[in-house]
C-alpha cells in the first residue's frame, strides 16, 4: 500500500513540474490554418520568420531561395502577410493546383507555417469557401510562449460586396493586360477603398476583442494582416482592435504594396513589409526581397530585416545559385 501511495505522489509531482504546451489555440475543426504546431518547448527567447508578398507578378525562383535560406535559419515557425498564390479565379481545380504548389514549396523550409490570406488568396466568394475547406479559419489567433498572435483577414466583406470588388478587379486587370493603364486607373476598382486598405467585418472585430479580453496578461501581441486596414477610414478599419489594445505592448505587420515602410503609431511599430518574390517597382529603393526575422526577448521583440542577397550558406553562397537573381529592381533595372 505504501509503495502505491509513493508511486501516486511521484506521478503527481511529475505532472506539477511539467510545463504547459508552448502553443495554445481554440481551433477545433479538422482543417487547420497551419501546416503543423510548433513542437519545441520554448523558453522566454525564441525566433520566428515572416515572409512578405510573393504574388502580384511573382518572379521565378525568388521564393524558393527564401525557403532554402529559412531552412538555414531554423525559425520556431514561419508567418506571412498573405498573397501566397496568384489566385483571382473561381476555378477550384486551378486553386488546388496553386495552393498545393505553395504548400509543397514552403514545406521545404522545415518549420511550421501559419497561413495568412491576402487579396490574391481570398479574391472572391469561391476562393473564400475554398480556403475555409482547406485551412479552416480565415482569421484566428494563437498563443506561443505567452505571446499572442492575431491573424487578421483584411478581405472580410459581405458576399455581395466581395463579388462586386472581384468583378471590378477582374475588369481592371483586363484593361491593364490590354495595355490600357490610363483607362484601368480610372475604373471603379481603383476608386474602391477596399483595393488599398481592405476591411474587417464587425464579427471579426468582436472576435478579436474577446480574444484580447481573454488574454490580458500576455507579454506581447503581434497583429498580421495583408492590407493595411489600420490606414482605412470609417467602419471596418482597425480602430476597434486598437482601442482594445490600449495600454498593451503590440506590433502590427502588413504587406500588399510591395514597398517597405515603417510608421510609429500610438507609440507602437506599424511595419509594412516589402516582397519575398512579388513584383517590384524599380523606382523605389524600399522595394526589395527580404525575410523579417523576429526574436522575442523579455524586453520585447528584436526585429531584423534580412535581405535575401545577404543570407549566405556555409560556402558563402546564396542557396540555389541565387547570385544570378535580382532581389531589388531599383538596383538592377527591373520593373514591375
Amino acid at each position: 500500500m505504501r509503495f502505491v501511495l509513493l508511486s501516486v505522489v511521484a506521478y503527481l509531482l511529475v505532472l506539477s513540474c511539467t510545463k504547459p504546451s508552448s502553443f495554445q489555440h481554440n481551433i477545433k475543426s479538422n482543417a487547420k490554418p497551419w501546416t503543423s504546431e510548433p513542437s519545441r518547448q520554448a523558453d522566454d527567447k525564441f525566433s520566428f520568420a515572416v515572409i512578405s508578398d510573393l504574388n502580384g507578378e511573382e518572379r521565378d525562383s525568388i521564393f524558393d531561395v527564401a525557403v532554402a535560406q529559412m531552412n538555414l535559419l531554423k525559425p520556431e515557425f514561419i508567418l506571412s502577410i498573405g498573397d501566397l498564390i496568384n489566385g483571382g479565379t473561381e476555378d477550384t481545380l486551378q486553386l488546388k493546383k496553386e495552393f498545393d504548389r505553395f504548400d509543397e514549396r514552403v514545406a521545404k523550409a522545415g518549420a511550421p507555417f501559419m497561413h495568412v490570406g491576402g487579396n490574391h488568396d481570398l479574391t472572391n466568394v469561391t476562393m473564400r469557401k475554398f480556403w475555409e475547406k482547406r485551412y479552416g479559419a480565415r482569421y484566428y489567433h494563437f498563443v506561443y510562449n505567452n505571446v499572442l498572435f492575431l491573424i487578421i483577414d483584411s478581405e472580410d466583406y459581405d458576399e455581395a460586396r466581395m463579388q462586386e470588388v472581384y468583378l471590378a478587379r477582374k475588369r481592371a486587370i483586363e484593361l491593364l493586360d490590354s495595355g490600357k493603364r490610363d483607362e484601368a486607373e480610372k475604373s471603379s476598382y481603383f476608386k474602391m477603398p477596399e483595393r488599398a486598405t481592405g476591411k474587417m467585418s464587425s464579427d471579426q472585430a468582436a472576435y478579436f476583442e474577446k480574444v484580447l479580453k481573454d488574454n490580458p496578461n500576455v507579454r506581447w501581441t503581434f497583429l498580421f494582416m495583408h492590407k493595411p486596414i489600420w490606414k482605412g477610414e470609417g467602419e471596418g478599419n482597425l480602430s476597434r482592435i486598437e482601442s482594445a489594445l490600449a495600454g498593451r505592448k503590440y506590433t502590427v505587420m502588413n504587406g500588399h504594396l510591395h514597398n517597405y515602410s515603417y510608421t510609429l503609431k500610438n507609440e507602437r511599430d506599424y511595419i509594412m513589409l516589402g516582397t519575398t518574390g512579388g513584383g517590384q517597382n524599380a523606382n523605389s529603393k524600399n522595394s526589395f526581397d527580404h525575410i523579417a526575422w523576429i526574436t522575442m526577448t523579455n524586453d520585447g521583440p528584436c526585429i531584423a530585416n534580412l535581405k535575401l542577397p545577404g543570407i549566405l550558406d556555409k560556402t558563402a553562397k546564396i542557396p540555389l545559385n541565387g547570385e544570378k537573381f535580382c532581389f531589388s529592381a531599383s538596383e538592377c533595372g527591373e520593373q514591375e
